[in-house]
């Protein structure tokens, strides 16, 4: 390039250069919440640095062309980048639009992996006892580290003792990244619970040395931080990265129907009577307030969401349809659009409604779920009641909560946008401080 070049080209040629690793933690690509956060962080990512290279690491490659064409699958046995140049453009483009197709279809037609530990390889479930309580050999960091001008851990629940394989997955991978000087950012994150001593020394080993930490809720995530030695300064309270992924399909009209959805795991465990009684109450209120009954799905692990939720509607007089198991997120936001009130069990279906400006129940039998819904709470303020199923007064609490709701729903509609829009301006404003941290270095230097 000549002495008379733009900066503008200067620009574009370390542009081209910027690879950046993101580590979703949720390499099945089951989970329509993960996966909005996902295509949110993606969007902006390709918005800021369009030539960029983004590879997301998945065990589902085919799947994430069609999901996410914006980004390239890294993927094992040894998870590397796929070819460049033009016999990579050609490969990418034909997974594009002839096996992605295939692959959503056939996802369509099958349950999934039967564990529930989001990065969990099936191979590795055989070889421990607990393989929740498994650790990644620090070995096996991916071989596309080595060419990464950022690692970024997407938001999720995974830095927690409920999915031990995955948190330590993650900390290996920005403890390598940080020995290599990459730079590092966790972005929309949910810390916690977290008291395995184990895992609580690694995080404590790892934290304190990532450049920068996005936190989707400010009531456990930055005083559990600071326990690990992470400086405030490293931090911020954004909100989660699917707030302006439901935002924008929000619907002028207030819907019509009664959303409800259960989850049942191992990590979110219900008994028979509550699941009777919640059931029961549900159907009671759809019925006394002239409300269509919608089941949503967000997990399709194991199917655990249409296993807990589809029975619950049965006898219901005007039960809606569930997403086909190929639906997309947006698919599922769009059915949350036509709610007045939505009672669930899964987190993100929360998040898809108070977004779009439409109060929830959230309802809890653990402290894992009582966390992430009060710190929703937190961050929208009115519109979302917490229940706990175990309650002793649970069908009282219930329908109470859903008639208060119901009547409320007209007047809390803005309220909570407004909330969301803070809280994507604050998600964007956590994102430019991770921009910096490429644009600022060596990659993308055009000074001198």
């Amino acid at each position: 390039m000549g002495i008379g070049s733009s900066v503008a080209e200067r620009v574009a040629l370390a542009e081209r250069d910027i690879r950046v690793l993101v580590e979703n933690g949720e390499y099945w690509l089951r989970n329509r919440g993960d996966i909005a956060m996902m295509i949110t962080t993606v969007e902006r990512l390709r918005a800021r640095w369009p030539l960029a290279r983004i590879g997301v690491l998945t065990h589902q490659p085919a799947v994430l062309r069609a999901l996410l064409p914006e980004a390239e699958p890294v993927y094992g046995p040894d998870w590397t980048w796929g070819s460049d140049g033009w016999t990579g453009a050609v490969t990418r483009t034909a997974a594009t639009k002839l096996i992605g197709p295939a692959a959503l279809r056939w996802r369509a037609a099958t349950d999934g992996p039967k564990d529930r530990i989001r990065g969990l390889r099936t191979e590795d479930t055989t070889s421990v006892a607990d393989p929740a309580a498994a650790e990644v050999p620090a070995a096996e960091v991916p071989a596309a580290l080595r060419d990464a001008s950022l690692v970024l851990a997407l938001g999720g629940g995974y830095l927690t003792d409920v999915d031990k394989y995955q948190a330590h997955r993650t900390l290996n991978l920005l403890e390598q990244a940080r020995a290599q000087g990459i730079p590092t950012a966790l972005v929309g994150q949910g810390l916690g619970p977290l008291r395995d001593p184990r895992l609580v020394e690694r995080a404590a080993e790892v934290l304190p040395g990532v450049d920068f930490v996005a936190l989707r809720e400010n009531r456990r995530g930055p005083e559990l931080l600071a326990r690990l030695g992470v400086a405030a300064e490293q931090t911020l309270v954004t909100g989660d990265d699917a707030v302006e992924f439901a935002y924008r399909l929000r619907d002028a009209r207030i819907g019509a129907d009664l959303g409800l959805c259960l989850r049942v795991a191992e990590y979110a465990p219900v008994g028979a009577a509550a699941r009777e009684t919640l059931g029961r109450v549900v159907r009671e209120r759809a019925a006394a307030l002239d409300a269509g009954l919608q089941p949503l799905i967000i997990s399709e692990y194991a199917s655990e969401d249409r296993r807990s939720t589809l029975p619950l509607l049965v006898g219901a007089a005007r039960r809606r349809p569930p997403v086909g198991r190929g639906g997309t997120p947006r698919d599922v936001a769009r059915q949350v659009a036509r709610c007045r009130v939505l009672v669930t069990s899964a987190y993100h279906l929360a998040v898809f409604a108070l977004s779009q400006g439409i109060p929830a129940v959230g309802i809890t039998a653990s402290e894992y779920y009582d966390d992430k819904f009060h710190g929703l709470a937190g961050m929208f303020g009115a519109g979302l009641r917490v229940v706990h199923l175990d309650d002793p007064d649970l069908e009282s609490a219930l329908r109470q909560a859903v008639d208060e709701l119901w009547e409320a729903a007209p007047g809390l509609r803005d309220p909570l946008q407004q909330k969301a829009v803070e809280q994507i301006d604050a998600s964007r404003a956590g994102l430019e401080r991770v921009f910096r941290l490429v644009e600022n270095g060596p990659v993308a230097r055009v000074d001198g």
